[in-house]
């Protein structure tokens, strides 16, 4: 297993001389960052770089066996203006303590800019959007990107500081003992593993839970395998409700796995069925296809293991709810008697 060395703000440690900054605060957004961090640290010196963060994104788990990233740092970035204040110059000490000679800022905020500027980190790549500009050192990407996607500021970002990209896929390393560990207690389970993220990261990403129990009961009638229910310790409880109402479904529920043990379950799954949350990204950065119900929210297009589950006449206020059961098994019908190969 890779091992890494966290640290926490204030302690000793030797530090790569490159430090990427991502201030939003999600597990997708660490998910589909990870390939333009990898190409930073891939033409920074020693071919590492070190993450910094907020701790909600919970990086320091999933990157525990990712080889460009050296060390995870956690800051804050949100809060009151009072708040984010002094959250500038907590990040201000904690880039100067350790040492960066350069600062790649992966958003178009200025508050990370302006910490870096103030720490006296002599390279300071930034997007240079708004007033971003006068505290970077590249003359960042051109107004006209101003409104694109965050992924296509990173791109043009990428293009006018000449690194490559080689993919956008995230393919997401998993240490081999805990593929292992998750191997041997689901042994015996029949194939195909599909696995439901029953969690949403927002009320109104949510799929209603009468769908989920009616798209539960119909799949088990059209698969043999096994069906794997994941959302982490917060949804126990409803992981619990959703198997009392669905008793023939024969649900299995995971969600007492770690973050960890959850992303070496979607490595092992042949087939992953969420609303677009956490674990759509993470089973896209597990290779496995994943099909993720945006009903009010843009589609995801950056990875070729996500496949879009729309209501009739594109994403609304109310679209989650116009997502019905039929509809998802009816997409994913093709996919049931998919096999991962080893």
């Amino acid at each position: 297993m890779l091992r890494k060395a966290y640290r926490t703000f204030g302690a000793a440690s030797n530090v790569t001389p490159t430090a990427v900054i991502q201030v939003k605060p999600g597990i997708g957004d660490v998910i589909w960052h990870l390939p333009f961090i990898r190409a930073i640290a891939g033409a920074s010196p020693g071919g590492q770089v070190t993450f910094l963060t907020p701790p909600r994104s919970s990086a320091r788990d999933l990157l525990n066996a990712e080889p460009g990233v050296a060390e995870v740092l956690y800051f804050e970035h949100g809060g009151s203006e009072l708040q984010r204040g002094l959250n500038v110059l907590r990040l201000s000490q904690l880039l100067k303590r350790g040492g960066f000679r350069t600062v790649w800022i992966l958003d178009r905020t200025i508050r990370p800019a302006l910490a870096a500027w103030l720490a006296g980190v002599p390279e300071r790549i930034g997007l240079g959007l708004g007033t971003q500009r006068f505290f970077i050192t590249n003359p960042g990407i051109d107004h006209s990107h101003f409104h694109d996607e965050p992924i296509d500021w990173l791109a043009a970002l990428m293009a006018a500081m000449n690194v490559p990209v080689p993919t956008r896929e995230p393919n997401l390393p998993v240490p081999a003992e805990t593929l292992l560990a998750l191997d041997a207690r689901f042994a015996a389970e029949p194939r195909p593993w599909i696995v439901l993220g029953i969690v949403a990261s927002h009320p109104d990403k949510d799929w209603p839970e009468g769908y989920w129990a009616e798209f539960a009961a119909a799949l088990r009638k059209r698969t043999s395998g096994s069906i794997f229910l994941i959302g982490g310790p917060q949804n126990k409880a409803r992981a619990k409700e959703l198997i009392a109402r669905t008793p023939r479904a024969a649900l299995i529920d995971a969600c007492d796995l770690t973050l960890l043990e959850s992303v070496a379950l979607l490595r092992h799954a042949d087939l992953f069925v969420g609303s677009n949350s956490g674990p759509l990204n993470l089973a896209a950065a597990s290779q496995t296809e994943a099909f993720g119900l945006f009903g009010n929210t843009p589609v995801l297009t950056y990875s070729n293991y996500i496949h879009a589950i729309v209501p009739e006449g594109g994403p609304s206020a109310d679209g989650m709810g116009r997502i019905l059961p039929t509809d998802v098994l009816d997409k994913i019908a093709p996919y049931l008697d998919l096999r991962k190969r080893p």
